[in-house]
Order: C-alpha cells, then structure tokens, then sequence
C-alpha cells in the first residue's frame, strides 16, 4: 500500500518534467551539418558561380524582353533582389556552420597529431637510452678485435717456442 502512495505523489528531489505543448520533430545535427557541408563546397565552385551567372541572366532577360503580360519583375528587379538576398542570408549561416564543422575536425587532427608526435617523441628517447646502454654494456663486453689481437699475440708466442703467459703468471694466479 505504501508503495502504490509513493509511486502517485510527485518526487521532490527532482524537477518536475516540463510538458511540451507542440512536440517538434528533432533534426539529426550531423546530417544537417553534412548537408550544410556539401552546400558550402558547392558555393565555392566555379560551376555554382556559372548557374547563378546564367540564372540571372535569364531572369532579367525575361524580365527586359518578354512580352509586359508575362514578365514578373519589373526592371528595378526587387523580386531578384529578394531571391539573391534570401540566398545569401541562407548561404552565410551555412558556411560558418561548415567552417566550424571542419574547425572540429581539423581540432581533432591536430590533437591526434600532437599525441603521435608526443609518442614518437617518448619512443626516441627510450630508443637513445637503450643504445646508450649498449653502448655502455659494449665497452665491459670483449671486442672481436681485442680476442684477434689477443690470439694473435698468443700464437706469436707459441711461435716463437715461449709458453703463453711466461711473464703473466703472477698475473693470473
């Protein structure tokens, strides 16, 4: 029985879930900045720049030579004027948006480059402290000049009839 009360009274320990009055569709953000993206290199291509170019020109075309019954803006072109200013009010917020996507991306490069900078970095000094040590370990290590030239002089000395170590005995012992 209590458990029932408490599921039907409100929680006060949490805010209260805001009601919507009209629910509204939620746009996929990536996929509206994809396409804000592939809208923005197209303003930037020449073949964007020759459709506007020809889209005018036959709209003021129309507008100068069609017969007065059919044309559908006169020559100061107010309506063009709207059309291109509408465009451009639509063009700039996509571009920004567009920059600051690649400004997103060109972020994460540089953090990723800087990590695999910082690695190589870590990896070439541990590389030089290990040859550091083996070139320390190298210099207690026998060459293989050093044990040719030792036996060398031991068969010289054989050679010569001596018995290797004559004059090192004391030495060894």
């Amino acid at each position: 029985m209590a458990a029932s009360g408490e599921s039907k009274r409100p929680r006060l320990d949490q805010p209260r879930r805001r009601r919507a009055l009209v629910t509204l569709p939620q746009p996929d953000p990536d996929a509206f900045g994809r396409m804000s993206e592939r809208f923005a290199r197209f303003m930037g291509t020449g073949r964007f720049l020759v459709w506007m170019t020809v889209l005018i020109l036959v709209w003021v075309a129309w507008n100068v030579f069609a017969p007065p019954s059919i044309r559908f803006d006169e020559y100061p072109f107010i309506f063009l004027t709207l059309v291109l200013s509408l465009q451009a009010s639509y063009a700039a917020p996509l571009i920004l948006l567009a920059q600051n996507r690649q400004d997103d991306r060109d972020r994460v490069n540089m953090e990723q480059d800087r990590a695999r900078s910082n690695r190589t970095v870590a990896d070439t000094e541990y590389l030089t402290r290990e040859v550091a040590a083996l070139r320390q370990g190298l210099g207690e290590v026998a060459t293989r000049d050093f044990l040719r030239s030792e036996l060398q002089q031991l068969l010289k000395e054989l050679d010569n009839g001596r018995r290797p170590y004559e004059d090192r005995d004391e030495e060894l012992v």
